[in-house]
C-alpha cells in the first residue's frame, strides 16, 4: 500500500470509527487492524491521536462543504438546495445507523483537544454559512434573521439525527424532517 492509500484509508476508517464511537474511539491499534497496517504506520501520518483528529474532522467539514455546494449547483434553486439540506445528515444514518462526525465530536467538546475543537465548530459554521446563502438566496427570511433561522435549521436537523440513532428509526429521522416542514422549519 503506497503512503498515499495508507493515509486515505486511515482516514476513511477513522471517519468510520469516529462517527459510530466519536473521538474517544479513536484508537491506533484498532484502525491499523482495520486498514491492515502496523499501528505505528498510522503514527507516521498522524504523530498522535489529536492530529487524527484535527485531520478527519477536517476532512468531513471540506467534504460537507463540497456536497453542499454540489446540491446548490445540482438543484440551482435555493429552496429545493434547502429542501435536500436533511441528506447530509440522513447519509450517515444510513450507514449503519452513524452519526454525523462532528455532531458526535460536539457531544465529547469539553474532552477534545482545542485543535480538534476548532475544526468541529468549523463544520457548523460551513452549515451555517450555507444555509444563510441559501435562506437569503430563496428569500425566506432577512439579512438580519437569516443567522438565528439557519442554526434553528442546523440545530433541529442535527438533533433529528441524535433522536432518530438513539432509536435506530431512520423513519422517525424521516418523521421529524417532515414534522419541520409542516412547522415551517424547512420548506415543504
Amino acid at each position: 500500500m503506497s503512503l498515499i492509500n495508507a493515509k486515505e484509508a486511515i482516514l476513511a476508517a477513522a471517519t468510520r470509527t469516529a462517527q459510530a464511537h466519536g473521538y474517544a474511539g479513536l484508537n491506533f491499534r484498532e484502525l491499523g487492524a482495520e486498514v491492515g497496517i502496523k499501528s505505528a504506520s498510522i503514527h507516521y501520518h498522524f504523530p498522535t491521536k489529536a492530529d487524527l483528529g484535527v485531520a478527519v474532522a477536517r476532512r468531513y467539514w471540506e467534504d460537507t462543504s463540497a456536497v453542499l455546494d454540489g446540491i446548490a449547483e445540482a438543484e440551482g434553486d435555493p429552496v429545493a438546495s434547502l429542501r435536500r439540506y436533511p441528506e447530509i445528515f440522513r447519509q450517515s444514518l444510513e450507514r449503519e445507523n452513524r452519526m454525523c462526525l462532528c455532531s458526535f465530536m460536539a457531544a465529547e467538546y469539553d474532552d477534545l483537544p482545542d485543535a480538534v475543537k476548532v475544526e468541529v465548530q468549523t463544520f457548523t459554521d460551513v452549515n451555517v454559512a450555507w444555509l444563510v446563502k441559501m435562506l437569503l438566496a430563496a428569500k425566506r427570511v432577512g439579512a438580519d434573521g437569516a443567522e438565528a433561522r439557519a442554526r434553528a435549521i442546523f440545530a433541529a436537523v442535527a438533533g433529528a439525527q441524535l433522536v432518530a440513532r438513539s432509536r435506530a428509526d431512520l423513519s422517525l429521522f424521516d418523521t421529524l424532517m417532515a414534522n419541520y416542514r409542516d412547522a415551517g422549519l424547512l420548506p415543504g
